[in-house]
């Protein structure tokens, strides 16, 4: 029911005047349900009520609606609402239209949908903030109570591409290309998985994102790794993961290696890790796998084809090779005795594939270091005596692995100034057959 009640709510415009979206909206009561009172310059209606913008395509509806102080108030809306705009569709059990700010609230089992593209927000809070001329250029959302979200970036054309799916505490959204989340944050797609106690992300102009808080990123596929840190840095290339950085005590596993430092960066090409790099000088860069180990102060380690090819390492270098069965030690680094080694101000090793047990596994097997060098390493055994020790200084030495197995040192070349030392202990004497008599009565054997 309409009546003259209703001037302090219907605002009617001039003929043929159309009004941008982004104009402060103006209340346009479409359907006024089946009972209307006004009192003052409140407004009550139940029954079905559609609420407009005037000029705009801005629509809110309700089951029932409460309005307070005309056009300069608040407009509640009970009861399966719904509100929808050029941006967005939206349904909940509650809304609520502030002309302070031009903001919509919806409470209880939000549903919304980006008509741009396809993007959706489900939960229980949502404070919407539409465009207005001189206020705010882009859209913003606010959501709290753990949101579900299917984030679509789309490209230079607006096609949609691969969604996130983002949960948190609390989200922020502006735009169709930027999202703040905080509060146990967790991302899946189908290239990789993070979690943090925080995130933000670019899918626009920055195609990058941020995780601090514990952040842990995930690569998955055939050529799996995974990245901590205090911090880690996402670049995006064409909105698909291009660049890991993990920033403060950055802890990487792959397939080939367990690495510790600083900072470490992954780079990944068509979701195939193609490089490792890593520095640092509160935590000296360590990697190590069952067959090696590697410090230095800086390093990089390409696996084109999602294998270990070769590493570089930089600042007192050092490569450790297999770790003696025998010993316990895993760091051979931290107790040369135990393993072959080799150290210089750069050290560059090489790996091949080899198959073990009909599993395929990478193994050292050429390692070249330059300037101060220094080698340890065991030498074959002798008439079944015990393996000799080799320590060598050269300006440059290189060593080769037995067949690229990783099984032993087969040749060292040095190069340079020379020196060094070559250890043979002999063969312990056979055991005799012959057991000495027992001492003679009284007599004390010593």
């Amino acid at each position: 029911m309409r009546s003259s009640g209703l001037a302090l709510l219907i605002l009617v415009a001039a003929p043929g005047a159309l009004r941008a979206q982004d104009d402060a909206c103006r209340f346009e009561l479409i359907r006024g349900g089946e009972q209307g009172v006004q009192q003052g310059s409140n407004y009550f209606a139940g029954g079905g009520v559609i609420i407009g913008c005037l000029g705009t395509r801005v629509r809110m509806s309700s089951d029932s609606v409460a309005s307070y102080g005309g056009e300069v108030g608040v407009v509640q809306f009970i009861g399966n609402v719904r509100y929808e705009d050029t941006t967005i569709t939206m349904t909940a059990k509650n809304g609520t239209y502030f002309k302070t700010g031009e903001r919509w609230e919806a409470r209880g089992d939000v549903v919304t949908r980006n008509l741009e593209n396809g993007s959706s927000l489900a939960g229980p809070s949502l404070d919407y903030y539409r465009t207005l001329k001189g206020v705010r250029d882009t859209v913003e959302m606010y959501a709290i109570g753990r949101p579900k979200i299917n984030y679509i970036p789309t490209d230079s054309a607006g096609s949609a591409e691969e969604p996130y799916l983002i949960n948190a505490d609390r989200v922020r959204l502006k735009g169709n290309d930027r999202v703040w989340a905080a509060g146990t944050v967790t991302i899946d797609r189908s290239d990789f998985a993070a979690t943090a106690d925080s995130m933000r992300l670019d899918t626009g102009a920055g195609n990058d994102a941020t995780l601090i808080g514990k952040p842990v990123v995930r690569g998955l596929g055939s050529d799996s790794f995974n990245l901590k840190g205090r911090q880690v840095d996402l670049k995006l290339e064409n909105r698909t993961l291009s660049y890991v950085l993990s920033r403060g005590d950055a802890h990487a596993v792959s397939a080939d290696l367990d690495l510790v430092a600083d900072t470490i960066g992954l780079d990944v090409n068509d979701r195939k890790l193609v490089q490792t790099i890593a520095w640092g000088d509160s935590i000296r860069p360590y990697a190590y796998s069952t067959d090696y180990a590697i410090r230095a102060d800086s390093m990089a380690f390409d696996t084109p084809g999602q294998r270990l090819k070769e590493s570089r390492a930089f600042g007192r270098a050092w490569v450790g090779g297999a770790v003696d069965s025998a010993s316990t030690e895993r760091d051979c680094s931290r107790d040369y005795h135990i393993c072959d080694w080799l150290q210089g101000d750069t050290v560059v090793a090489q790996f091949a594939q080899r198959d073990s047990a009909g599993r395929e596994r990478t193994v050292l097997q050429r390692v070249d270091a330059v300037k101060t060098a220094r080698a340890l390493y065991r030498t074959e055994k002798k008439d079944g005596g015990p393996p000799g020790m080799n320590y060598s200084r050269a300006d440059r030495i290189i060593v080769t692995m037995k067949q690229g197995s990783g099984e032993g040192v087969d040749t060292v070349e040095l190069q340079g100034k020379v020196d060094g030392v070559q250890i043979d202990p002999d063969k312990p004497p056979a055991p005799s057959d012959s057991t000495p008599p027992p001492p003679a009565a009284g007599q004390v054997g010593r």
